[in-house]
């Protein structure tokens, strides 16, 4: 008898679907309510690029001297160093007024859209700053980054509207 074979996905595109939140508030990053997800701020909008946003685990050595090969078991859980770059505008009305270094909130990732039942990333952060991408032939943009101040809350379903 072969094995199951793993479900197909659903493939789609990222942009257009994806939605990022910042929400100040949530009471249990495990289950934000509908309410915290409406009172933050959609970002998704004037995000022009996004960068890390993951959780690594490390391992750990076990050896034993009666082997010479050596085991591992899971170790420390971290996050990348993550940032999201927004457009600036010209008239300084922009993402420098909702993210200021040392603001603490969540980061919301959404990745198949704002859909009842589907999962969401829930992000503890605190904004570490408010860089200015300077390049010669590219709009302007502002390059928030954020210190991931605990474990991300991973697959939380996300409440009815």
């Amino acid at each position: 008898m072969a094995a199951t074979p793993i479900n197909a996905s659903v493939r789609y595109y990222r942009r257009g679907t994806t939605k990022v939140i910042w929400a100040p508030t949530v009471a249990n990053k495990s289950a934000p309510s509908r309410s915290e997800i409406n009172a933050g701020t959609a970002l998704e909008g004037e995000t022009g690029a996004m960068g890390g946003w993951q959780t690594t685990s490390g391992t750990v050595p076990t050896p034993a001297l009666g082997s010479r090969f050596t085991p591992v078991v899971g170790g420390e859980i971290t996050a990348a160093d993550s940032s999201l770059t927004f457009w600036a505008s010209k008239d300084g009305d922009d993402v420098r007024t909702l993210l200021q270094r040392e603001d603490t909130g969540f980061i919301i990732w959404m990745d198949e859209g704002d859909v009842e039942g589907q999962t969401m990333d829930v992000y503890p952060v605190t904004v570490t700053s408010q860089a200015k991408v300077r390049e010669l032939d590219a709009a302007a943009q502002i390059m928030a980054q954020f210190a991931i101040t605990s474990e991300p809350a991973e697959n939380v379903t996300i409440p009815a509207a």
